[in-house]
């Protein structure tokens, strides 16, 4: 069958593969969508610490299922997505209950290889079922660490919610944040970007390149701060203002991974009160509000998907990506 596989950083070919292997437990699953994340960029350029070469990336997923095996509650013909993760059961975190922490997660795509190939093999746990379109069901799981972030934070419908950064993790922390009833306020550098986060139920939008952050923010929350505030962006800049910004009691929630040390003025930390939390991958009740969410028809979808391209010419679209970052939002593959 064939896949896309990174051979070496800045390298994509179309290439032959092995069929699946199943397990006892698997389903075989004909995959009709791929979508691409940061993460998959990074990996294309080399700098993803947690990837490994040759690896086949993917982990935004819709598919049809083929073969159900020994699963009668599925059938072939079912259109699915699924989360990517895969957990020891068995580390301080699983244990915990926070399987998504994982100290050994496997992420497709990541530490394993990912779905952009004709078919691929699945546990049933991983399979969610929605009436949704294909485009919808890919969508499914880049937003569910945005749903998992706000569920970090505690939102309610008595907050405000500042969210620092509109790419597609921060779509899903808007649109999160707006299905609990928060106000949500979009910020961002990118017009384009603030725009699609107003579709996504942003109350309010703030251009950080053209606009005083911390003036627009006092503003808009009556001089207090924000009640939370969910980073998106990975930036030593944003980092910190996240704490700075935020009301007093208030929460951070991280998404974001900054590549770059970050120095603190470790004062708003202690005299605010604040909770500071990260926030990685997503849980199954994420993934189950997500689709709630888009069943209800309450996410931009065709205005967040930018490029869809035929799985020939995923190679081509990879440096394109690379070379122009800015023209791209969301790309979506259509492997069948």
């Amino acid at each position: 069958m064939k896949a896309i596989v990174l051979e070496e950083p800045g390298r994509a070919v179309v290439k032959d593969v092995a069929e699946p292997r199943r397990g006892e437990e698997d389903l075989l699953l004909a995959v009709r969508r791929i979508g691409l994340c940061g993460s998959d960029l990074n990996t294309f350029r080399g700098r993803n610490p947690l990837a490994s070469y040759p690896r086949i990336p993917g982990h935004e997923i819709a598919a049809t299922i083929v073969d159900p095996g020994a699963h009668a509650e599925w059938a072939a013909g079912i259109n699915v997505t699924l989360s990517p993760y895969a957990a020891c059961g068995q580390c301080v975190a699983c244990l915990r209950g926070r399987p998504n922490a994982c100290r050994d997660n496997q992420t497709l795509g990541v530490q394993r290889e990912g779905a952009l190939t004709e078919f691929i093999a699945v546990p049933a746990e991983k399979l969610f079922r929605a009436d949704l379109s294909l485009k919808e069901l890919c969508l499914v799981e880049p937003l569910t660490v945005g749903f998992h972030a706000v569920g970090r934070g505690r939102v309610t419908a008595d907050d405000a919610v500042a969210v620092f950064g509109c790419g597609g993790v921060g779509l899903g922390a808007i649109a999160g944040a707006a299905f609990r009833g928060a106000r949500a306020i979009g910020v961002d550098m990118d017009d384009a970007k603030l725009e699609i986060a107003r579709k996504a139920g942003a109350a309010q939008t703030i251009n950080s390149k053209t606009h005083d952050l911390h003036a627009q923010l006092e503003e808009l929350t009556n001089g207090r701060g924000p009640d939370v505030v969910i980073e998106a962006i990975g930036l030593p800049a944003t980092y910190r203002a996240a704490v700075e910004e935020v009301a007093y009691a208030g929460r951070v929630v991280y998404i974001g991974w900054a590549k770059d040390q970050v120095l603190y003025e470790t004062r708003p930390f202690v005299h605010k009160e604040l909770d500071i939390m990260g926030s990685r991958n997503a849980v199954p009740e994420d993934f189950r509000e997500v689709i709630r969410m888009l069943e209800a028809k309450r996410f931009p979808v065709d205005a967040a998907v930018t490029h869809v391209v035929p799985f020939e010419e995923t190679p081509a679209i990879l440096d394109e990506w690379n070379q122009e970052p800015q023209r791209f939002s969301k790309i979506m593959i259509e492997v069948s």
